[in-house]
């Protein structure tokens, strides 16, 4: 009788493989047979625990490609890198070709690029971790959002390997990028929205703005109600979207133009531009001015009330409005296309 252990992926479950053979066998000849059927068992155990892993790996891959997962890992200090099939078709690089660290960080964006750089530089040092959201552009020229996530591997304080998980995020990204676009634009200028423009009222003390406050205007189209009831809603909504056109195309692409009523716009002028607020309000008195609706054959020019308020540095969001709405009312009370100036309170 030959009893011999099964190696088993389930350490739980013991199995054993007896054989019995009923003819005489010498203590050698057994030691022999013993020998052959335990090599045969264990290269039986080998073939299923390979066949289990590729099954494993192949549902890791399935698994990753579906949510857009790559997995990823980095030796340290040598900064060999190690890649699944997802990373590689994330970066839209050939599976299995040979990359480099240096390779990959120039398909970063600037911004993400230092910033992964900062995140990866702490965390070797403190042995943690981080994730963040990087912009990439592919070796085919698309820009992609990955999501990083990275864990650094350590031995008795020192770094050893660095790794994780890389998943595109783009989709997410863009519906995030339209959702906020729609909270924030009005539906029929394209304009920002009044709620856009309060938002940035309300951060007016905050030197830390990319764009810092420098001016507002606030302009109201005069005798528009007349147009809507005379050529319909149609003309008068055009008149507006034609409006809107002029004034983004009279200022600099760092100031906020808005809608902030029915034929009530404003615009938020950045620091850089406030000294040229007064000649912009010109411009743009001239520039509404243009605009002809035909009514009944009859040519009417559409002309607008602009009011400018200075920001002085110590002015609150409320005064700012009351004194561009001041200035803008004493320019309807002289019949507009003056572009009234107020700069203190």
């Amino acid at each position: 009788v030959l009893t011999v252990p099964v190696p088993s992926i389930d350490e739980a479950r013991q199995q054993w493989l007896v054989l019995w053979d009923h003819a005489g066998r010498s203590q050698a000849e057994a030691g022999f047979l013993l020998a052959r059927v335990t090599e045969l068992v264990g290269h039986a155990a080998m073939d299923r625990r390979r066949a289990a892993e590729l099954h494993r790996q192949y549902l890791i891959e399935r698994a990753s490609a579906t949510a857009r997962i790559g997995i990823w890992s980095c030796s340290l200090p040598d900064e060999q890198l190690s890649w699944s099939d997802g990373v590689y078709d994330l970066f839209e690089l050939p599976r299995g070709s040979t990359v480099s660290r240096a390779q990959t960080l120039k398909m970063y964006m600037p911004h993400s690029r230092r910033r992964m750089q900062a995140l990866r530089a702490r965390a070797i040092k403190t042995l943690g971790a981080f994730n963040f959201d990087a912009e990439i552009v592919t070796s085919t020229g698309k820009h992609r959002w990955m999501r990083i996530t990275a864990t650094v591997d350590g031995v008795d304080g020192q770094a050893r390997r660095i790794f994780g998980m890389k998943q595109d995020v783009t989709e997410e990204k863009l519906l995030a990028e339209r959702t906020r676009r729609m909270a924030e634009t009005d539906a029929l200028t394209g304009l920002a929205n009044r709620g856009l423009f309060q938002s940035r009222l309300d951060d007016l003390r905050d030197d830390s703005q990319a764009r810092p406050i420098g001016a507002l205007i606030l302009i109201d189209l005069d005798r528009f109600k007349s147009i809507n009831d005379t050529l319909g809603h149609a003309q008068g909504d055009a008149c507006l979207i034609e409006a809107g056109r002029r004034l983004t195309a009279h200022c600099a692409p760092e100031a906020l133009v808005a809608r902030i009523g029915g034929d009530e716009f404003a615009i938020l002028f950045v620091r850089a531009e406030h000294k040229r607020a007064r000649e912009r309000a010109r411009e743009l008195v001239r520039g509404i001015s243009e605009i002809v609706v035909n009514c009944n054959g009859t040519a009417i020019s559409v002309s607008a009330s602009l009011g400018l308020a200075a920001y002085n540095g110590d002015t609150d969001a409320e005064s700012l409005i009351e004194r561009a709405d001041r200035a803008m009312y004493a320019d309807k009370q002289h019949g507009g296309r003056a572009a009234r100036l107020t700069t203190h309170g």
